[in-house]
C-alpha cells in the first residue's frame, strides 16, 4: 500500500486528482467504480475542473458505484444516484448509458443478484474509488465474522447510521439495510484509490496501516492484500 498523506482535505482532494487525471489522460476509456460519501466531494470537484479545461474527458468513461440504500427512490436528495448526478454525471460528458448504478427498492437478495451479473458485464474497473468508513468498512461491507463475497443486501452497523444521520432530518430516517459490492468485487480493480480525512478516521487509519493481523472486524485491513492500493491521507486522519 502506498500512503500520501497530505496537509489537509483540499491537498488530499487535489493529489488524488492528480493521479486521476494522469490515469486518464492515458486511458480515456478508463472504467471507473465510484464510491459517494463526503470523502470523494474535492475529488470529483476537481475532475470537474479538468475537464471544464480541457484537460480530460469523460465521453469514453465508464463508471459502476458501490452501493445504494435499499427502499430510497433514486430522485430523493439522500440517494446516492442523486449524490453522483449532484457532484459529478451532471457535470461532465459521461454517457447516461455508461452509467451503472446499484438500486434496491425492498431488501430483497434479488437486486443484488441482478447487480451481480450487471458488474459481471462491465468488467474490470481500472480504478475504484473508495472512502473510509470510522469503524473500518468499505462499501457497506461492515465488522463482521464473515463478509459478502459478491453484491448483497446488508444491514447497516449503528455506527455507519449514526455517522451518516447528520444528513438525514432524524436519525429514525436513515435507512437500515444496503445493496453493496462485496469484498471480491472491490478488489476487481486494478488500482484502489482510498481517502480518508478527518480526525474520526483516524483510529481506522491506524488501524489499516499498523494492525499485525488482518481481520474480517476491520473490513479495510484486507485492503493489505491488494496488489496496487493508493491512500490519499490527510494530517488529521493520519496523525490523530
Amino acid at each position: 500500500m502506498k500512503v500520501i498523506v497530505c496537509k489537509d482535505y483540499e491537498d488530499m482532494s487535489k493529489k488524488a486528482s492528480e493521479f486521476v487525471i494522469n490515469y486518464m489522460m492515458e486511458k480515456p476509456q478508463i472504467k471507473f467504480g465510484f464510491a459517494t460519501g463526503s470523502s470523494p466531494i474535492g475529488l470529483y470537484k476537481n475532475l470537474i475542473a479538468a475537464q471544464k479545461d480541457g484537460e480530460i474527458s469523460f465521453k469514453y468513461a465508464k463508471s459502476v458505484n458501490l452501493d445504494e440504500y435499499v427502499g430510497i427512490d433514486p430522485s430523493n436528495d439522500q440517494s446516492y444516484s442523486y449524490f453522483m448526478h449532484k457532484n459529478l454525471f451532471d457535470h461532465v460528458a459521461i454517457k447516461k448509458e455508461n452509467i451503472h448504478l446499484p438500486s434496491a427498492p425492498e431488501a430483497d437478495e434479488k437486486y443484488a443478484e441482478k447487480y451481480r451479473k450487471e458488474l459481471e458485464e462491465f468488467g474490470q474497473r481500472d480504478i475504484q474509488i473508495l472512502g473510509l468508513g470510522v469503524n473500518g468498512h468499505i462499501a457497506f461491507n461492515e465488522p463482521a465474522e464473515k463478509l459478502n463475497k459478491y453484491a448483497s443486501i446488508v444491514e447497516l452497523d449503528q455506527s455507519t447510521i449514526e455517522a451518516n444521520s447528520r444528513f438525514f432530518e432524524n436519525e429514525e430516517d436513515v435507512p437500515k439495510y444496503a445493496l453493496s459490492m462485496g469484498l471480491a468485487e472491490i478488489f476487481d480493480a486494478k488500482t484502489i484509490i482510498v481517502l480518508a480525512n478527518g480526525k474520526n478516521k483516524h483510529e481506522a487509519v491506524k488501524r489499516l496501516l499498523n494492525d499485525e493481523k488482518i481481520t474480517t472486524d476491520l473490513p479495510c485491513g484486507l485492503l493489505n492484500l491488494h496488489p496496487n492500493v493508493y491512500l490519499f491521507v490527510d494530517e488529521e486522519a493520519y496523525n490523530g
